[in-house]
């Protein structure tokens, strides 16, 4: 059941950070447009498609960890005895569950911080720069705590994307 969740929230992910993309797209084009066609450059489009482009890669980011699709090291695991792989795995996993804690708890405090403040040309609170690195370490914590489970069954985690 948990697997189903975590498999349910990342394609969530995935469709959310496709929609910022081309959302991103838009906004970028509309800037060059406004920029070159018209003289009148959006002063909005710029600092909205830095906020699309965190957004995407936070969500990007944390589905890359539920999917494996990270940069790792998997030689030196290959070349391990089975019992100590699983150890070497279980403790891979620990840390990353411990980073995207760590991650979410001070982005969040960030974000509590400056909750105050407004982006100028958005006119809307400048924690919106700081919860998608607090949601991607809730994610990724989540996530982590996926694979935790399946290395524990001896299962593997199957990719959103499928």
């Amino acid at each position: 059941m948990y697997t189903r969740f975590c498999a349910a929230l990342a394609k969530l992910c995935l469709q959310l950070g496709v929609a910022g993309l081309v959302l991103l797209v838009v906004a970028v084009l509309y800037q060059v447009v406004g920029r070159y066609v018209f003289n009148d450059t959006p002063t909005w489009a710029e600092s909205g498609a830095v906020l699309l482009v965190l957004y995407v890669t936070m969500l990007g980011m944390a589905v890359g960890v539920r999917d494996a699709g990270h940069i790792g090291l998997e030689s030196l695991l290959v070349l391990v005895p089975d019992a100590l792989r699983l150890k070497m795995e279980l403790l891979i996993q620990a840390l990353v569950l411990a980073f995207g804690l760590v991650m979410a708890y001070n982005c969040g405090v960030l974000a509590h911080s400056v909750w105050d403040y407004k982006i100028p040309t958005l006119g809307i609170s400048e924690a919106f720069k700081y919860l998608p690195p607090a949601l991607a370490g809730v994610l990724v914590a989540l996530f982590s705590l996926e694979h935790t489970i399946a290395l524990l069954r001896h299962e593997d985690v199957e990719p959103a994307w499928h």
